[in-house]
């Protein structure tokens, strides 16, 4: 009986994941994900003209 259970869960824990991974990586969310990559570079520069004085 606990196999059926760990056997379930496992199945439900992989179609989880894989439903993740196909809405990551769908075609919708291809702006989206292009727009987060873009991020780290949106920030301010650290080296301003305050930190140089």
């Amino acid at each position: 009986m606990i196999a059926w259970i760990n056997g379930l869960a496992t199945l439900l824990a992989m179609a989880t994941f894989l439903g993740i991974c196909w809405w990551a990586f769908s075609r919708g969310r291809a702006d989206a994900n292009r727009e987060a990559a873009m991020l780290p570079f949106a920030l301010p520069d650290e080296d301003t003209t305050e930190n140089n004085k």
